[in-house]
């Protein structure tokens, strides 16, 4: 008991910050900073990071499914720019991401109905990363160009390939399922668009399994196949992922992309009573997961993040990286120094042990 609250302290001392919705925001105390130092278990290599921090050295990269596309295991959500982040802050977030080795950014050209997709391309050109970045972005819930018809798809991603300034998306998303529009007239739509250079693969986002299989035999008769998955999974909320979902993924060799890895800032750790939630939607999203079962799982993140020196997201990021399916967890931050902990995961090997008392915590 000692130990955990040991580290508690030490957590409050590092962090400054709390983790809402899988983004990390400012606490109180704005003049703390990470002091933790996780010695990296993972090889490494040295590459060109943005203008701002030159050469640096960063963990091996991933490969993103059955594509050539290889990138930083941990992929920078793009949700909170143009939304409680403007472009400057936008930018301080982008310039640490990308200068300790960040280089997978995920959006969609709905995040601020497209306001995310034009911080991330302002950035890009203003720092001449868009060569090392890989640009993820999904398509089917903006307002404009809702849903997956072709004629949908096509326009969206002009739009989409307008507002990064760029003439290529590295990864393509649909945005959920369309019941509305036949799969192979989506796919075949997508093929036209990988035929003229706009995009390199494509993924789905939250499609059921039955989908997933439904659309690798329409791949086998030559349209374009998913290579990633993006879905809800994280420590608190195993269950609608690991089943038949994690099956067909893994029999498919889909990578997985999960968000709200951090379920709605709970595993950061920082909110353990009903009395710290803010008053909010998101705090009533993270409220939900204040019970037995959730203080067991924060027990055991900080058992482990104290024996590695770690913050417990840390931990509950480096679980997910610990899955075969997974390639590459989603997570956000709103201030730039908040970045380390999100990186550090791709640098800790968790110990068997440290699965198997996570495994058994959130079961």
């Amino acid at each position: 008991m000692a130990r955990r609250h040991s580290y508690r302290a030490h957590a409050a001392s590092v962090a400054g910050a709390t983790l809402v919705d899988g983004v990390m925001t400012a606490s109180m105390d704005d003049t703390t900073s990470v002091t933790a130092s996780p010695t990296p278990t993972l090889r490494v290599e040295t590459v060109e990071s943005n203008t701002l921090s030159g050469p640096i050295t960063v963990p091996v990269r991933t490969t993103l499914g059955g594509t050539d596309l290889a990138a930083h295991p941990l992929a920078l959500g793009g949700s909170t720019f143009g939304w409680t982040l403007g472009p400057d802050d936008a930018f301080a977030v982008l310039d640490r991401f990308a200068g300790t080795g960040g280089d997978l950014l995920d959006t969609a050209d709905s995040y601020a109905a497209g306001r995310s997709e034009s911080i991330i391309g302002s950035w890009m050109r203003s720092r001449h990363t868009r060569d090392r970045m890989r640009v993820m972005t999904k398509v089917g819930r903006h307002p404009d160009h809702e849903g997956l018809a072709p004629v949908d798809i096509r326009a969206a991603v002009d739009d989409s390939l307008l507002r990064l300034g760029t003439d290529r998306i590295d990864v393509l998303f649909f945005h959920g399922d369309d019941p509305r529009v036949p799969l192979e007239e989506s796919l075949g739509a997508v093929d036209a668009l990988i035929g003229q250079g706009k995009v390199l693969a494509i993924g789905a986002s939250d499609f059921s399994p039955e989908r997933l299989i439904e659309a690798r035999v329409l791949a086998a008769n030559g349209l374009p196949r998913f290579e990633l998955l993006t879905t809800r999974y994280n420590l608190m909320e195993r269950r609608p992922f690991e089943g038949a979902t994690e099956l067909v993924a893994h029999a498919q060799g889909v990578a997985v992309l999960p968000y709200f890895a951090l379920a709605n800032g709970f595993l950061g750790g920082q909110v353990r009573r009903r009395s710290e939630v803010r008053r909010d939607a998101r705090g009533e999203r993270l409220a939900r997961h204040l019970g037995r079962r959730g203080h067991r799982v924060l027990a055991a993140l900080d058992e482990i993040a104290f024996a590695h020196g770690v913050q417990p997201a840390t931990i509950a990021l480096a679980w997910l990286l610990a899955k075969p399916t997974v390639a590459a967890p989603v997570a956000s931050a709103t201030r730039p120094d908040q970045v380390d902990a999100l990186i550090a995961a791709a640098s800790v090997e968790l110990h068997r042990s440290d699965l198997v008392e996570l495994d058994r915590a959130s079961a």
